[in-house]
């Protein structure tokens, strides 16, 4: 299966069909609104591309440029950006109301490990058979996690939803 990418087609030269256009030169400068016609010769005269830059304004925004060095741009800029992205994972930690106190802090370090790291943490209390009567132990259970989770997390809330009990915590900025 091929992975399909959208990207936004850039007209140049002659796939710029309108009747005028406002014209910026390679160093900045703007002649001002040309026909198209005219910003295309003075492009070929130049040996130069025209590259339309905003198609949305009135009248378009082009570019007399060399294209090959503006995709050339646009894709650093691109990877730039992409880079300079962070990525913020969910880790999920599993307990059930009846996890006893050595692997709740066993538990309780990883989830410190991952705060520490920048994700935010899951916790899901799963309950099975007689236990989703009692509710309220699973509530301890979270609540004790809150307790020695204080100073690193925001303040959050803790929600059922059929047999899970779930309470999502994110690090202090």
């Amino acid at each position: 299966m091929q992975k399909e990418t959208a990207q936004i087609r850039i007209r140049i030269n002659h796939q710029i069909r309108v009747p005028q256009v406002r014209v910026v030169l390679e160093d900045g400068s703007s002649p001002g609104i040309l026909n198209t016609g005219d910003a295309l010769k003075m492009a070929q005269d130049l040996g130069l591309d025209l590259i339309e830059i905003n198609p949305k304004t009135i009248p378009p925004v082009v570019k007399i440029a060399d294209f090959g060095k503006h995709k050339y741009s646009e894709k650093k800029k691109q990877q730039e950006i992409k880079k300079n992205q962070k990525v913020h994972e969910q880790k999920e930690i599993l307990l059930r109301p009846n996890t006893e106190i050595g692997d709740l802090t066993h538990k309780l370090n990883a989830a410190k490990e991952f705060l520490t790291d920048g994700h935010s943490v899951k916790f899901t209390v799963r309950f099975r058979g007689r236990e989703l009567t009692h509710p309220d132990v699973g509530r301890d259970k979270l609540d004790w996690m809150l307790e020695q989770l204080t100073g690193l997390i925001q303040p959050t809330h803790v929600s059922m939803e059929g047999k899970f009990m779930h309470m999502v915590v994110s690090p202090i900025k």
